[in-house]
C-alpha cells in the first residue's frame, strides 16, 4: 500500500518497479553465448550491461539512504567499467543477477512507498558538486536502465549481423 504517496510519486515508483521488464522481454530465449558475447574485448556483453545496472541498483539505494539520513557526505559515484572488470561481470549467470535487480528494486520499493512529500524533496550532493533530490534520483534510474535496455538492443543486433548462436 502507498502510504504518503502522491499520484506523481506513485507514477515514478511504479515505473521504477517495472524497469527491469523490457530487458527480461529482450534477453528472453538468447543462448549463453549471445548473452556473453562481446563485439570487443573493450565493449561490454549483455551480461555484463545487466551487472552494471545491478551494480548501479546498488550505488542508488545507498543515495536513497545518504539523503534521507541527512548526511553532509558527497553522494559517491562509481567507475563502471573497473567495476564490471574487477568482479568478472561475464562469468555471473543471468539468473542470478535478474534475481538481485528484482530484489533490489522491491527493497527500495517499500521504502519509496513509505516516503511523504518531505522526504521525497530532501537532497544530497552529488560527486559533481550538484544538489540533487530523491525525487530526481528514482526517474534518472529508469532512464539509466532504459538507456542500457537500447545498448542490449544493439548488442544483440550486432550479434545477429556476426550469426553469434
Amino acid at each position: 500500500m502507498m502510504g504518503n504517496t502522491t499520484g506523481k510519486t506513485t507514477s515514478i515508483i511504479s515505473a521504477y518497479v517495472d524497469a527491469y521488464e523490457e530487458i527480461e522481454q529482450e534477453i528472453a530465449g538468447l543462448t549463453e553465448r549471445q548473452l556473453k558475447w562481446k563485439s570487443s574485448p573493450s565493449s561490454w556483453s549483455v551480461t555484463e550491461v545487466l551487472a552494471h545496472l545491478v551494480d548501479h541498483s546498488i550505488v542508488v539505494s545507498f543515495r536513497i539512504r545518504e539523503i534521507l539520513a541527512g548526511s553532509k557526505a558527497t553522494l559517491p559515484g562509481f567507475n563502471q567499467d573497473a567495476w564490471v572488470a574487477g568482479q568478472k561481470a561475464n562469468e555471473e549467470q543471468i539468473s542470478r543477477l535478474i534475481t538481485i535487480a528484482h530484489g533490489l528494486v522491491q527493497y527500495n520499493s517499500g521504502l519509496l512507498e513509505r516516503l511523504g512529500d518531505e522526504e521525497w524533496s530532501k537532497t544530497g550532493i552529488n560527486f559533481k558538486g550538484e544538489a540533487v533530490s530523491l525525487s530526481a534520483i528514482i526517474p534518472a534510474f529508469v532512464a539509466h536502465v532504459e538507456n542500457h535496455l537500447n545498448q542490449i538492443r544493439r548488442i544483440k543486433q550486432e550479434a545477429a549481423e556476426k550469426q553469434v548462436q
